[in-house]
């Protein structure tokens, strides 16, 4: 399998702002826009508008980017993460275990509401990994 690691930029609140600010610099596309209350998951009213998945692309330059979900604190640091979409779940498991295995697990690996399997974990590099297989795909 060919890794295609993608950074995923977390924001306090202030990903839309975020995302018109690399529009402008960047003369970028913001693509797939969703906030919080559009998701198929429950939350609480006053983070219906934050942004949940939405992603930037200009040229070659691709990212993506969201709001922190609810009492997670964003510092200089943990606001980055690479994110990668796997193959199998052969795979994915093979990438949660060794990763995992001296790192900290911030979201086990489990069945999402968006059709995929997923987990979040930082390594022992403080390296943290959105990994990401879409199951019927």
């Amino acid at each position: 399998m060919n890794y295609q690691a993608t950074p995923y930029l977390t924001f306090d609140g202030n990903a839309k702002e975020a995302l018109h600010y690399y529009q402008d610099v960047f003369e970028g596309e913001i693509l797939n826009v969703q906030t919080f209350g559009e998701a198929n998951f429950p939350t609480p009213p006053e983070v219906d508008e934050h942004i949940m998945h939405a992603q930037f692309k200009k040229d070659v330059l691709f990212f993506m980017v969201s709001d922190a979900f609810l009492n997670q604190n964003v510092t200089v640091g943990n606001n980055i993460s690479l994110a990668l979409e796997l193959g199998s779940e052969e795979e994915i498991k093979k990438l949660y275990n060794r990763l995992s295995a001296q790192g900290t697990v911030l979201m086990e690996l489990q069945d999402t509401f968006w059709g995929a399997k997923f987990a979040k974990v930082t390594d022992n590099f403080g390296v943290i990994w959105d990994l990401n297989y879409t199951t019927g795909s």
